[in-house]
């Protein structure tokens, strides 16, 4: 079975950084095909990014790209989202999604069987 933990979430004033990172257990990090999304208040899950299994190829939703990096260090079994030029619209609840079956990455939620408890981030103006 595997098991995702996001962490890295907190406050910050808009403009301000985090980074967040997702720990994988149970599986090699390298079988895994990885992502992250996330769902404001009253919204959707919404797809952030995703990174394929070596970190060759990545994926950036329209409303992050230029702003947010993902990348993998397999050898720690942890992905990483390093989010810069924050704004008020990025406060979500962001969710470490995984799946070992797929090679190919996915922005469909359903693509993913292994799913973290999420990790708070909020913006404040």
């Amino acid at each position: 079975q595997v098991h995702v933990v996001e962490s890295g979430g907190g406050l910050v004033q808009a403009g301000g950084s985090l980074r967040l990172s997702c720990a994988a257990s149970g599986r090699t990090a390298s079988d895994l095909v990885m992502g992250w999304f996330r769902q404001a208040p009253g919204k959707g899950r919404e797809f952030v990014s995703d990174i394929s299994r070596f970190g060759s190829t990545t994926r950036y939703g329209d409303s992050v790209a230029g702003r947010f990096t993902i990348s993998r260090d397999n050898a720690k079994n942890t992905m990483y989202l390093q989010m810069n030029s924050l704004n008020a619209e990025d406060t979500a609840l962001y969710y470490c999604a995984a799946d070992s079956s797929r090679v190919f990455v996915s922005p469909s939620q359903s693509d993913y069987a292994y799913w973290g408890q999420g990790t708070q981030v909020t913006v404040s103006a």
